[in-house]
Parts: structure tokens; C-alpha cells; sequence
């Protein structure tokens, strides 16, 4: 071997020898924490709060993107599953009392959690156009903090993003700008102004989490000045109420909260019906037992005629926590009624009865008062209005209990008067054979027939009205009435003559 080639084989072994850390150094992205050297976490400006069951108002210790040491100090546990509470504007610049309350009904439903806080307070005091601009500075800072965390190898199929008002859109840009998918995003009534018709992202839409469901409490006004959002921006999106007005929210129910507690509490004037999707969703956490369910409806008129109250093919959801995670290319609207106070479920009922005279009648929003009597307890004088009452027409109505009446067994029926004139001229009166009655809780159908009689008479400022439940099967009675179509003509003009004959026959 000549000289030459024994220095090409030194130079050779020489580069092999100190090239081959290097081949090492550049395979280093790959690895675990390889994005800590790559990302710069200097412009993030959020803090993310770690809270605990014993101190849930505190900021006990806060993770820090870019500081692995951070996870071991603030006692984060990488096996458990991790929620993020977003606040949204703060007019005062401090965190509201529904946060520690969501941090204890959070660690009370799941004891072993991680609860964190984005602290974003200095960016959300502004004026509200500035403060909505700034959730897309915030969206990057939770987004960076997202990664930081599957960097170290945490599964992003435990973490479920907690938003309200502002605070869902900043989880919904967040989401937008993650390396991966979260598992779960929740818009706790997303704010409407700036955000009704911006595009997807830099609002909270489907795409931002492999499930996202939203609950929608405040939407009153024209679009875009509503101060929750109008549009679904979910997979689910629920609205409690119509979405419009939430019971307990009114002017006296304020007055009387600020004369017992001082104006301290004049803000909830303004966000009652707004906050109210937070205390929805507490509800869905700590009580299990009372859980509120939602249908899928294309309006709330329609809702509130009870034609929704079906649960086949998804068409009833569970509201909060448990919800059942449907996704669907087109969002889902759904509808429930609450009631004012914690626990908010009540049960939901429709009712169809024919009504019908031997004049033409027509009236609108008439009030009525409905008791219920079953087999667990007994629910009196829920007053419902009737949008429309008019001769020879089949009426559907909404009915709600905040009582669990059971198996119901009987149904009392009261038509008030609607003004100091009612009946001057004469007392309006229709003639009912039978109520057709479907509980959306159960599922259960059930005829009720008048107690005494064939007909039952509803006079306006009259008597109560007394219905029992029947024997009869639905389903037969169906096929019964399909039976009397075929052979006799119209069921309800059969049942008029025999109407007309008992009335000659008492005469």
C-alpha cells in the first residue's frame, strides 16, 4: 500500500470517527423533548394555573411551556386525564367566582385530574373589540402549550378544553393551530359579537376537536349583538331554553338577589342567562342522578309544540359531561327546558288532544293550568300558553315537571280566563274525547280518557277538567283509528256526530 493510500485511509477512519456523533445530533427532533430546543415559548404570555381539590380559588403553581421541571413541581399527573378552563372578558380583570366552582365539580366528578387555569386576565380587560382580537394571540398560547405537552409524550385524547364566552374561541383557534387533535372542546356560550359570522378559524367550529359540543344560553338580539353566538358552531349544540332566556334570569329575580347580597351582584343583571351555561354544565358534573337530556329539534317553536321529543336514531342527547360523542357532517340542534335553580332537570311531556265544536272558534294565546298526578308524586297548576285554539284542529303542547310524578295516571286540565272580559259575550267551550300523551324521559305513550263521559268539556274560566289514563294501547288504538279512517270516513267528523248527539240527548 502506498503512502498515499495509507493517509486516505487515516483521513477516512478520522471523518468516520468524529462524523458519527453529528449523524446523532441531527436524528434529535425525534425525540421526546426535541421540540423544546426548536419552539421558542418566549412570547408566550398565558399562564396556566394548576389547581387542586383543597384549593381550588388558588394559583398554587403554574406549568410553564419550555420547563419540563414544571410538571414534576406543580404535582401534574401524566396519567390522568387534564381539563383547561378558559375565562372569557373580565370587565375588572379578575377571575369570576364560576371558576373555582367548575375546578371542585371538575375534581369532584374526577378526583384524579389535572385542573388547569389559562390565566389570559391582562389580555381580556381591555375593551371588548381588543379583547377579541387577542383571543387569537391566546389561541396560539394554549396551542403551543398543547404541543409542549404531546411533546413529552402526553396523549392529547385526555384533554378536554373547557371555554366560555370569549374563552371557547380562544380553545377553538387553539385547537386549529395544534399539532394534533384534542379529544373534547366545550363552548360554554361562545360569545357572539365579532365571532356570529367570522369564518371557522378564528372562531370555534367542528374542526377544532374530535368532538365539540356547545351549549348556547344568551343568543337574545340581532346576530352578532347577541352576546352569546347564534349559529351552531359545534357538533352538538345545545340551547337550553330556546338558548334566548334562562329561568331565574329576570329583573325582579336580580333586584331580589342585589337587595339580599348588595350590588355586588348587579353584573348578573347583564350575564346571568350568559353564565348560566357554566351552572349548566356544574350540573352535569355533580349531579349525576339528575341528569338533563336535549332533543334534536329544527326550531324551538316546534320544540315547544313537544313534536321533538323523540330519542331514535341520536335524537336525544345527554347535556354536559356525559353527552354522547355523535359526530355528524352537518351540526346538531337540540333543545330542553331547565328550571331555575340547580338541579336544573325537568321532565318533559307532550300532549296532543283534538278539540272541536259545533261553531267555529279561534283564539290565540290562551293560558291554561296542567297537574299531574302518577305514581311517584304529583305535580299541580303548571301553566302553559296556547299559541292557537281553534275548532276541529289537533293541538300538540310542551309540558314540564321539575317533580318526578312517575307513571302519570291522571291529568287535571284548566282553561283560565285571558282577560277581565272573558266570557262577557259568552264562555268559549271546546269538547275533548281523549289526550294522547308521550314522555320524553321514558319514552312511554299512554291515551287518557275523561273520567266521566264520553266527551269532556273545556270551558274558558270553567271547571277543571279531569282525564284518567286508559287501558288502551297506543299502537292498537293506531291501527283502530286507521280501521275507522278506511271504513268510515274521518275519525274527528265521526266524532263530531256523536258529539252533536249526546249534546241533543242532554238537552
Amino acid at each position: 500500500m502506498g503512502k498515499e493510500n495509507i493517509w486516505l485511509l487515516i483521513v477516512g477512519i478520522y471523518f468516520i470517527k468524529t462524523c458519527a456523533p453529528l449523524s446523532n445530533t441531527t436524528e434529535s427532533p425525534l425525540s421526546k423533548n426535541s421540540t423544546e430546543t426548536v419552539v421558542d415559548y418566549s412570547d408566550v404570555e398565558s399562564k396556566f394555573s394548576v389547581r387542586t381539590a383543597e384549593e381550588p380559588d388558588e394559583d398554587v403553581c403554574y406549568l410553564i411551556p419550555g420547563k419540563p421541571e414544571t410538571i414534576a413541581q406543580c404535582n401534574f399527573n401524566t396519567e390522568g386525564q387534564t381539563f383547561l378552563i378558559i375565562h372569557g372578558w373580565s370587565v375588572a380583570g379578575l377571575f369570576e367566582s364560576w371558576i373555582y366552582k367548575l375546578v371542585s365539580a371538575l375534581f369532584e366528578r374526577e378526583p384524579t385530574a389535572n385542573v388547569i387555569v389559562v390565566d389570559w386576565l391582562h389580555r381580556a380587560s381591555q375593551h371588548y373589540p381588543t379583547s377579541a382580537e387577542n383571543t387569537k394571540l391566546v389561541g396560539q398560547d394554549v396551542a403551543k402549550f398543547v404541543n409542549w405537552l404531546e411533546g413529552l409524550e402526553y396523549p392529547l385524547d385526555k384533554i378536554h378544553v373547557l371555554g366560555y364566552s370569549l374563552g371557547a374561541h380562544v380553545a377553538g383557534i387553539a385547537g386549529n393551530l395544534t399539532n394534533s387533535k384534542v379529544n373534547r372542546i366545550t363552548g360554554l356560550d361562545p360569545a357572539g359579537p365579532s365571532f356570529e359570522n367570522a369564518d371557522s378559524l378564528r372562531r370555534l367550529s367542528p374542526d377544532d376537536a374530535k368532538f365539540v359540543d356547545v351549549l348556547h344560553t344568551n343568543t337574545r338580539g340581532t346576530p352578532d349583538l347577541s352576546i352569546g353566538i347564534q349559529r351552531p358552531v359545534g357538533h352538538v349544540d345545545i340551547y337550553p331554553n330556546g338558548g334566548t332566556f334562562q329561568p331565574g334570569c329576570s329583573l325582579q329575580n336580580t333586584m331580589r338577589m342585589i337587595a339580599t347580597y348588595g350590588f355586588y351582584n348587579m353584573d348578573q343583571l347583564v350575564k346571568c342567562s350568559h353564565e348560566r351555561a357554566v351552572h349548566l354544565f356544574i350540573d352535569s358534573l355533580v349531579n349525576q342522578a339528575q341528569q338533563s337530556w336535549a332533543y334534536r329539534c329544527g326550531s324551538k317553536d316546534s320544540f315547544n309544540k313537544g313534536l321533538c321529543l323523540s330519542c331514535r336514531k341520536n335524537r336525544c342527547n345527554k347535556l354536559g359531561y356525559s353527552v354522547n360523542k355523535i359526530r355528524t357532517t352537518r351540526s346538531t340542534k337540540m333543545y330542553l327546558k331547565t328550571r331555575a335553580m340547580m338541579p336544573y332537570k325537568v321532565f318533559h311531556y307532550q300532549i296532543k288532544v283534538h278539540i272541536f265544536n259545533q261553531k267555529n272558534v279561534s283564539l290565540v294565546e290562551q293560558p291554561l293550568k296542567v297537574s299531574l298526578y302518577g305514581t311517584h308524586g304529583e305535580r299541580e297548576e303548571i301553566t302553559v300558553t296556547m299559541p292557537g285554539m281553534i275548532t276541529n284542529t289537533t293541538i300538540s303542547f310542551l309540558v314540564t315537571s321539575d317533580v318526578d310524578v312517575g307513571e302519570i295516571l291522571m291529568i287535571k286540565m284548566q282553561w283560565e280566563k285571558d282577560s277581565y272580559f272573558s266570557g262577557f259575550f259568552g264562555a268559549n267551550e271546546f269538547m275533548i274525547r281523549r289526550l294522547r300523551v308521550k314522555s320524553g324521559e321514558t319514552q312511554a305513550k299512554a291515551i287518557f280518557q275523561t273520567k266521566e263521559g264520553e266527551f269532556g268539556y273545556l270551558k274558558q274560566g270553567g271547571d277543571t277538567l279531569v282525564f284518567v289514563k286508559s287501558k288502551e294501547n297506543p299502537v292498537s288504538r293506531r291501527e283502530e283509528r286507521l280501521h275507522r279512517l278506511k271504513m268510515h270516513g274521518s275519525f274527528f267528523k265521526q266524532g263530531m256526530n256523536e258529539a252533536e248527539k249526546e249534546m241533543k240527548e242532554n238537552s
